[in-house]
């Protein structure tokens, strides 16, 4: 009996080829009536001998390293016969480097990013993966770091945490506790507990949803977790399950590079500014489904960005554990001075109602933050942070 499969065009040699591989014959594709850029593939079970117990004889096809029937060979839609159902851990960082990008710029995230976008629901946003104060996830976060013993800046983050348990909005406003937040991302506590609370709220639901779904391909999961960070997962598949069909009837490949377009138009086509500038998430993955790259295997790269052995490894940038402070004095030099130091200096003035951002890098705004203090305290305002200011401004700050 013969059967049919509604497939993206640009899908149907590939998936020609993955059903005469599950032991199918195809009896032929023709365009589907209705619906530009889809074809309908026709195909049955080829008439073979039986090959049970003779020596030599092809075996059935793996999909998630379990052996599979033909049809569930097809229905994985893929080119190659063998999907893991469990991505290893350099997969799953790799999934994770690719939304990094996205949110932060960087391989390995921004951990102390704060931001603001004008017309973001949001509101204000925070670390690697950006968790937003609106959703109260921010909230979570912060909880999940003041109840560390172990916190750096437990004590005085906690002070704060009834304001972003209330969605506080003049948090958006708050130049003290935006710098205190971009200050804690030095602590290997606050990176390890964004760490946890990413892959607890957003990588293993993203997970569980795309094994339900069926798909396997670490790039897959990779689309899934995207939207999960992103948001508007639901909608999306809806929209593609009836737009494209199911992913059981069109295939993994098919549907994911079906999903993505749809998703692509939906952001573009939003009515919210913030929204419409996104649809690079969307080009990127099309850019890595052009290039086959099911299985992330390093290197890619990622909006210009590479993703690599070298690349995932180190400390993530802007984050800092050096040198100690007073160990040096603080003033301007080329290249820039940059550290720990720097950054608890920074926090020090930033608590005395001086004006700074708390990035770590001793810059003309520190040098005037520096030269304000002093001033303020009747000393020389030279702009310059000898050890003797350095630990005093630092000493209550942590």
């Amino acid at each position: 009996m013969s059967r049919t499969r509604t497939i993206l065009c640009d899908e149907c040699e590939r998936q020609k080829i993955t059903l005469t591989l599950a032991g199918f014959d195809v009896l032929g594709c023709v365009p589907a009536p209705g619906r530009p850029g889809f074809c309908v593939i026709s195909f049955e079970e080829a008439a073979t001998p039986a090959t049970e117990g003779v020596a030599g004889a092809a075996q059935p096809a793996s999909v998630g390293g379990v052996a599979a029937t033909a049809g569930e060979t097809a229905r994985a839609g893929v080119a190659t016969p063998t999907v893991p159902a469990e991505l290893t851990p350099l997969q799953t960082k790799t999934c994770e480097a690719i939304v990094n990008i996205f949110e932060t710029g960087s391989v390995l995230g921004d951990y102390g990013m704060v931001t603001l976008i004008p017309g973001d629901t949001g509101g204000l946003t925070y670390g690697r993966s950006q968790t937003t104060l609106g959703s109260g996830n921010l909230a979570k976060l912060l909880q999940a770091y003041c109840a560390n013993p172990g916190a750096r800046f437990r004590q005085r983050l906690s002070r704060e945490l009834p304001r972003f348990e209330s969605k506080d909005a003049t948090l958006e406003r708050d130049d003290k506790v935006k710098n205190l937040m971009r200050a804690c991302a030095d602590d290997s506590v606050m990176r390890e507990v964004q760490d946890r609370f990413f892959t607890q709220h957003y990588m293993e639901p993203a997970r569980k949803a795309a094994q339900a779904l069926g798909v396997l391909t670490p790039l897959g999961v990779a689309v899934v977790y995207d939207s999960f960070v992103h948001g508007s997962w639901k909608t999306i598949k809806a929209a593609t399950d009836q737009q494209a069909g199911a992913l059981k009837d069109i295939g993994e490949q098919a549907w994911i590079h079906a999903y993505v377009r749809v998703r692509r138009a939906w952001l573009a086509s939003s009515a919210r500014r913030d929204l419409r500038a996104t649809v690079y998430r969307a080009d990127a993955f099309i850019r890595l489904i052009e290039l086959g790259a099911w299985g992330l295997t390093l290197p890619i790269v990622v909006r210009g960005t590479e993703v690599s052995q070298a690349t995932l490894s180190g400390l993530p940038p802007g984050c800092y554990d050096g040198p100690v402070v007073g160990s040096r004095p603080l003033s301007l030099q080329q290249p820039l001075a940059r550290g720990l130091d720097v950054r608890l200096l920074q926090l020090g003035l930033s608590e005395r109602n001086v004006p700074v951002v708390a990035d770590g890098v001793f810059g003309r705004g520190s040098v005037d933050a520096v030269r304000a203090y002093q001033l303020s305290q009747g000393l020389a305002g030279i702009g310059i942070a000898d050890p003797a200011l350095i630990m005093a401004l630092t000493r209550d700050v942590a």
